[in-house]
């Protein structure tokens, strides 16, 4: 079996509202994930000059 691709390297909150900042540790691209409820999203993480923001590998 491979290995994940994700890691989360962040979470805060619980159960129905939850924030996470994943890495993707191939390309190092930070994503952020919010979930409020029902409703989630997944987004890369952007930093001041809205270029994603990039963790060593």
């Amino acid at each position: 079996m491979s290995e994940e691709r994700f890691e989360r390297i962040y979470a805060q909150g619980k159960i129905a509202t939850v924030t996470e900042i994943w890495v993707d540790k191939q390309t190092g691209v930070n994503y952020i994930f919010h979930r409020n409820g029902n409703a989630s999203g997944f987004t890369p993480l952007l930093d001041e000059n809205g270029k994603p923001v990039i963790s060593a590998k």
